[in-house]
């Protein structure tokens, strides 16, 4: 069920584009930022991080790494997964 929900949302965020999401990271070096960050709402967490789980910002040469545009270096996959079972446990999802 979980992962359904998470191809769902990562296909949402892939859908909506970078453009939308470039103003945000600025602020972000990590993903467990996007959780923590207090002026978003929980959705807008998730779509951040359903976005930098996505294919769309995996390293070619490295397909387990994303790297996001703005950001200060690649994430591990793993590390933007954690930060979403994150959200999702702190607001019972």
């Amino acid at each position: 069920m979980m992962d359904d929900m998470f191809k769902q949302i990562a296909a949402n965020a892939v859908n909506i584009g970078p453009k939308v999401l470039t103003s945000r990271w600025s602020s972000f070096r990590r993903p467990m930022d996007v959780v923590k960050a207090p002026a978003l709402s929980v959705n807008d967490k998730r779509t951040i991080l359903a976005a930098w789980a996505s294919d769309f910002y995996a390293i070619d040469s490295k397909p387990a790494l994303r790297h996001i545009p703005g950001t200060p270096e690649p994430v591990s996959i793993d590390e933007v997964q954690s930060a979403l079972r994150e959200l999702d446990s702190r607001y019972d999802i």
